[in-house]
């Protein structure tokens, strides 16, 4: 799936370039910013042998979660934040908060809860919010002072496309997990202390990510005398793969906490 989105995607854009055909631009857009996130919801549902889990209700996690959780995070990004040092942890707070009501929604119904249903609906309400943000950013890119820049669109959806795994559908999966883990136990969807504290820091690392570029050029400032890119491009893609490992490292505890969870019937 992905190899094959991949090569469709170099032909739209090849074609696009070849004939500056503007009605080809959407095409390149939704390629682009679904392929990866739609082949992760796949890889996971495909893994996760389910019997409780429906790839109806996979698909609407995606979608519908997907938009939910963009529209609920831009309208609170609008009315709470504000320009200043915390601006990225607010986002972090606020998108993991649209994201994880969007989870709630989808899982409303269910009968049965295990952690890995929950880690496979929130991944795919995740990687359904990272592809119609992944969307506008590309079409943002697209704009430029000197006209319509389709490298400028091409660079934003392969630098967006290459993190995307450790991105949003990677926080609300690990969200979900503990979400759905509680729940096995409860019978219900609830929300419980140590969501909040999972909320908490979930929340914290999103927004360190975000900030990772300005805690780069501090930091690049601080202790580079030569080579500042160098310096700047380790420290602010190291600091990245550090966020990321540990988000890794979480999921992959909830993942394997799953196998030893008996559903109730």
């Amino acid at each position: 799936m992905f190899f094959s989105g991949l090569l469709l995607w170099i032909v739209s854009v090849a074609v696009t370039e070849l004939t500056r055909n503007s009605n080809l631009i959407p095409t390149v857009v939704l390629l682009g910013s679904f392929l990866v996130p739609a082949t992760a919801v796949v890889y996971y549902l495909d893994h996760g042998h389910s019997p409780t889990l429906s790839a109806q209700r996979v698909f609407f996690a995606f979608v519908y979660g997907g938009v939910t959780g963009i529209l609920a995070a831009a309208l609170l990004e609008a009315w709470l934040l504000q320009d200043g040092p915390f601006l990225y942890l607010g986002v972090g707070l606020i998108e993991e908060f649209a994201k994880l009501l969007a989870l709630l929604l989808v899982g409303w119904g269910l009968r049965r809860f295990t952690t890995r249903d929950g880690i496979i609906l929130g991944a795919a309400v995740g990687f359904g919010f990272a592809a119609f943000e992944s969307s506008g950013y590309a079409f943002s890119a697209l704009f430029t002072p000197h006209g319509l820049s389709l490298f400028s669109l091409v660079y934003t959806e392969v630098l967006r496309g290459v993190l995307a795994p450790v991105g949003h559908g990677l926080w609300t999966g690990i969200l979900g997990g503990v979400l759905f883990e509680a729940a096995a136990r409860r019978g219900h969807l609830a929300l419980t202390g140590r969501l909040l504290v999972t909320f908490l820091v979930v929340s914290f690392l999103h927004g360190l990510w975000d900030s990772m570029r300005g805690i780069a050029i501090v930091l690049t400032l601080l202790t580079a005398h030569a080579a500042v890119t160098s310096v700047f491009v380790i420290w602010e893609f190291g600091g990245m793969a550090i966020v990321s490992g540990i988000g890794l490292w979480m999921l992959r505890s909830a993942w394997r906490r799953a196998r030893l969870q008996v559903s109730p019937a």
